[in-house]
């Protein structure tokens, strides 16, 4: 009995020690709270801060080479950032453990899509909670998360999609607004996590 309650104590003690240092910025990652910054290298190996890219809208995109999830929002996206060229930023971070740099920068070619930021360990996937590929957040111009989950409203039982999140959300911030939705369950492929 004594052995139990003193693992009880211990776990307890714990849960309460993470729970505390993770109050300290933005815990749960809440919508209307500063995103933690991080910085990465991209598949070249130039290195990205977020805060470098304050002062403009940003999407965080988390992203798989081997997803046709992450392939079908790439089709997407990508012409959106072409259109809202200069105001608006894309940082696609790939965090799948199973994903070598190789096929990385073999598809991102194939695709177009520059920067990849590879996130090793998925140390990023992890501070943002991230769960799926894709997985987005989205960032006003002063860091402010106003936006995480799905892409658009495609799911198991939807196949077309008929609401654009990401369009949403960045059409309002750039009119000044706050779009309707700040949260919707991303859809996706799980970002493979092998510890």
């Amino acid at each position: 009995m004594c052995e139990n309650r003193a693992f009880v104590t211990a776990e307890t003690h714990f849960q309460n020690t993470i729970h505390i240092a993770r109050f300290v910025y933005n815990p749960y990652m809440q919508i209307n709270q500063p995103a933690p910054n991080f910085n990465l290298k991209d598949l070249e190996g130039y290195e990205h801060h977020l805060t470098d890219y304050r002062g403009a809208i940003v999407i965080i995109n988390f992203w798989s080479a081997e997803c046709p999830h992450a392939a079908r929002v790439d089709l997407g996206l990508m012409p959106l950032i072409e259109q809202w060229a200069g105001s608006v930023h894309l940082l696609q971070i790939a965090s799948n453990d199973n994903e070598p740099i190789e096929m990385l920068k073999r598809v991102a070619n194939e695709r177009n899509v520059h920067p990849i930021l590879y996130d090793a360990g998925h140390r990023v996937a992890d501070l943002y909670e991230a769960i799926n590929t894709p997985h987005i957040y989205i960032l006003n111009a002063e860091g402010i998360l106003r936006y995480e989950g799905a892409y658009d409203d495609v799911a198991f039982r939807q196949r077309e999609a008929t609401i654009n999140y990401v369009q949403e959300t960045v059409e309002s911030l750039l009119k000044g607004t706050q779009a309707q939705n700040t949260h919707v369950p991303p859809f996706g492929c799980t970002i493979v996590r092998m510890e």
